[in-house]
């Protein structure tokens, strides 16, 4: 059993290619070969590689905030096909930022025995922020590689970089 976990958030066509409803811009493409290299080195050692897929249903109420993005069972709500999971590895659809509220994500990194967590993936101001503070609430050692993350919002990005690592104590190199 693996005390090591990887998290990939969010790396969706919506937010991922071009043609997405809520593209990311080319900072979330480049962050695509770093998360490769990251998968492969976790699965090499065996470790654990988690997935969160944002999945909303038709009418769900943050599209009030964000245009419709994600939805459950479209082409937009799918991984992108350069970091298609494992066999063995699990996706967690999640309908809100965080990727616990309303998710077994806590079950699924307490069955594994994980007690350090790396978190990849878009957007680092929302989803990957508000998932890195559940984990930092759970008391993980978190890390978070500046490559492996990005945002449409450069500031955002910075705010969000720099609060994780004061605030929720993650290793932000």
């Amino acid at each position: 059993m693996s005390n090591k976990a990887l998290i990939v958030v969010d790396m969706l066509n919506d937010f991922i290619d071009k043609k997405g409803a809520l593209y990311c811009g080319e900072t979330a493409r480049k962050i695509i070969p770093f998360i490769q290299e990251r998968l492969q080195d976790f699965r090499k050692r065996g470790d654990v590689v988690i997935y969160l897929q944002d999945s909303h249903d038709e009418n769900d109420k943050e599209f009030e905030k964000f245009p419709k993005h994600c939805i459950a069972g479209t082409w937009g709500g799918k991984i992108i096909d350069e970091l298609t999971p494992g066999p063995n590895e699990k996706v967690v659809p999640k309908k809100r930022y965080s990727g616990f509220y309303g998710t077994d994500l806590e079950k699924i990194i307490a069955d594994a025995g994980v007690e350090s967590i790396e978190v990849v993936g878009v957007c680092t101001s929302i989803c990957v922020m508000d998932t890195v503070g559940g984990l930092a609430n759970r008391d993980y050692k978190i890390s978070v590689p500046v490559k492996g993350v990005a945002d449409f919002d450069p500031g955002f990005h910075e705010f969000a970089l720099k609060r994780m690592k004061q605030l929720y104590g993650a290793e932000v190199s």
